[in-house]
């Protein structure tokens, strides 16, 4: 049996932790620069927000129904994030996180228990332990898994945990799931499948599994079987590593000056470096990107990128700073004003993998990994940003979040005070 512990509407979850004056009244969390709304409350969604709406578009709703807006503070989601992992780790040791809001939890084992009630369980320890509302959903696959833990959300009475392994239950809510929402059916492969007269789960499960493999591929009868209680997505323990990372941003203006946008840029950089070093891992080529403000239609819309491939693989801020700005200078263009730029590693292979060259300097890379190592080492004990390469520069990223809440738990400056009479 798996289990997907999903947070509700995690965000405004997290905002309304130390705000708890906003339950019950809509709240929406806004997209790097206050873009669009990433997370809304149910009660935003009742007033007809759509997830993805930018904020110019519905400024008059959230004037007039009186909505509250979040800009996104990820430092506090991604802290409140790990502390609701500690908390699963509680009820089993195998985790595998599948992205800041949800995880996986390997029962295999575990089915003598009463596993209905050890799902509601670890929704209302998770409550207790952090405050963050948090679905539970309990079934033969991580698929079905998932599909229980929505049912959590819509069924109240079910307080917080569900237990989906009879069958005729199962074909039950899959009769209800529309085939969009099936964890692995893709919005291109839903339109196809609406197309040829499969609109729900249960549909899909009613099709041959040669017919899906020659059109969905083996991902797709993955899914099928999945569907039909057959056990295919491996497990895998902890944080999976990523393919490949990407560090940008749209900035709150313009940027015209080359050295300013390189500092910007250098940021991304240095983020990017330390996201490889954090799962253990470095990159064969990085690609840098600058982008112009589409919406403007003065000078038309311009963008470039350039891909600097590495003679041997790297995790170097030092070294992935020194290829970022040849880079970047290769592709600016004096008298364009940037509003986006951001850096992507691609190639990425485990750090003790790493192929080593013929006229390698392994004194100077060494001297790397021990600066790195101390770099990371001081911020982590000190906090983020406490020694950097100079070239990054000292001040902010670009950007609007003029809506951010504290980083409550994040930041010395920030901790929430409280007045006793």
């Amino acid at each position: 049996m798996f289990a997907l512990a999903d947070c509700n509407n995690f965000f405004v979850s997290c905002e309304r932790l130390f705000r708890p004056d906003l339950n019950g009244r809509p709240v929406i969390v806004l997209s790097n620069n206050d873009g669009c709304a990433i997370a809304r409350s149910n009660e935003a969604k009742a007033l007809g927000i759509q997830m993805g709406a930018p904020l110019f578009k519905i400024k008059d709703i959230v004037k007039r129904e009186g909505v509250t807006i979040f800009s996104g503070n990820m430092a506090l989601y991604g802290d409140i994030s790990h502390r609701v992992q500690l908390t699963l780790q509680e009820f089993s040791p195998s985790i595998e996180k599948y992205s800041i809001d949800e995880a996986f939890i390997d029962l295999r084992g575990m089915e003598e228990q009463d596993l209905d009630a050890l799902a509601k369980e670890i929704s209302r320890r998770c409550l207790r332990n952090t405050g963050i509302p948090v679905s539970v959903g309990i079934a033969p696959t991580k698929t079905l898994a998932k599909i229980a833990s929505k049912l959590c959300k819509s069924y109240p009475k079910l307080r917080g945990g569900c237990f989906m392994h009879r069958p005729q239950d199962i074909e039950k809510v899959l009769k209800r799931t529309p085939i969009e929402d099936v964890w692995g059916i893709g919005r291109r492969y839903s339109k196809r499948l609406h197309e040829m007269g499969i609109h729900t789960a249960y549909e899909f499960t009613q099709c041959n599994a040669d017919w899906v493999r020659s059109l969905m591929g083996i991902g797709g009868e993955r899914t099928w079987r999945e569907l039909r209680g057959e056990a295919c997505i491996e497990f895998e323990d902890g944080v999976q590593h990523k393919q490949s990372i990407c560090t940008s941003r749209s900035f709150s203006s313009e940027i015209y000056d080359l050295k300013e946008l390189q500092r910007q840029v250098a940021k991304f950089t240095s983020m990017t470096a330390e996201k490889l070093r954090k799962q253990q891992s470095v990159c064969g080529e990085l690609l840098i990107f600058a982008w112009t403000n589409r919406f403007k239609d003065d000078n038309g819309y311009k963008g470039n990128s350039i891909v600097i491939p590495f003679q041997r693989a790297t995790d170097s801020t030092i070294e992935m700073l020194k290829a970022a700005n040849e880079a970047l200078r290769k592709i600016y263009v004096t008298g364009c004003g940037y509003k986006k730029a951001g850096v992507i590693a691609y190639e990425i292979s485990p750090r003790n993998q790493i192929q080593a060259q013929l006229f390698d300097n392994m004194e100077s890379r060494n001297r790397h990994n021990k600066v790195m190592q101390a770099i990371d080492s001081i911020n982590h004990a000190m906090g983020h940003n406490s020694i950097i390469i100079a070239s990054q520069g000292f001040d902010e990223i670009k950007m609007r979040h003029e809506h951010r809440s504290p980083r409550y738990t994040t930041e010395w400056s920030e901790i929430p005070t409280v007045s006793v009479k």
